[in-house]
């Protein structure tokens, strides 16, 4: 087969000397497979088959567990640490558990792409992450409908909750405000304040495909977040 441009999501020890791998790629979407010998010392793909890194893949087999058979970089791996690291673990975990296995998304794949070169910058990472958000959401054709269960307009001046069932808005006295959810429907991240409504709405869509189970990555920065405050509070003194 032809290479395939890849991510790594995921990677556990499988047997003595192998690895089970979760791989987004360009053309086949999320790709399980075993990584026969990657966990072998002195292996030449251990350091090659690493987060956040882009890489050249084949693989064999019919059935849904595949077996690599070609792994090389393409590119250095995106350097992230602290809160940016987090949010790119977010991106994965976020993949991983709710792409379904070959299914096609080269969107998904152009928006995480985008993202690992965003989460270096602080003022990027919001906006990349809700991007990537809305891009998987459209791909498991469950991305919110920025007007009423009717297909109405929405009223600038009337406040508005995310209706699960409908994947729409319905008016409430606590809310978000349509003109900030039209915004939102253009796509125009740059308006002063959107991040915190568009982060509200991206969560809400995403949570009946999460379940009950909780993102580890999520705990991860609330503790992050916590242990920030504490030293704040600690600094003031």
């Amino acid at each position: 087969m032809i290479p395939q441009p890849a991510y790594l999501l995921h990677k556990r020890p499988y047997r003595e000397t192998s690895a089970l791998v979760e791989l987004l790629t360009l053309d086949h979407g999320r790709v399980r497979a075993v990584a026969r010998g990657v966990q072998r010392p002195g292996s030449r793909t251990r350091a090659t088959l690493q987060p956040f890194a882009p890489l050249h893949i084949t693989w064999s087999g019919q059935g849904e567990l595949k077996r690599l058979s070609l792994m090389e970089s393409r590119a250095p791996a995106a350097m992230l640490v602290g809160e940016g690291l987090l949010c790119g673990l977010y991106a994965n975990e976020l993949l991983t558990r709710l792409l379904p296995v070959e299914l096609p998304v080269a969107d998904v794949f152009a928006f995480y792409a985008a993202a690992l070169e965003a989460l270096s910058r602080p003022d990027g990472r919001a906006g990349a992450l809700r991007r990537l958000e809305l891009s998987l959401l459209e791909a498991l054709d469950a991305e919110p409908r920025f007007c009423t269960p009717g297909g109405e307009s929405l009223d600038p001046q009337t406040r508005y909750r995310f209706d699960v069932d409908s994947r729409a808005f319905l008016p409430a006295e606590t809310g978000i405000d349509g003109r900030t959810l039209k915004l939102l429907s253009g796509g125009d991240w740059r308006e002063p304040g959107l991040a915190g409504p568009a982060k509200a709405v991206t969560r809400a869509a995403l949570a009946p495909l999460l379940g009950s189970r909780p993102l580890r990555s999520r705990e991860w920065m609330q503790q992050l977040v916590a242990r920030r405050r504490t030293g704040e509070s600690a600094a003031r003194g």
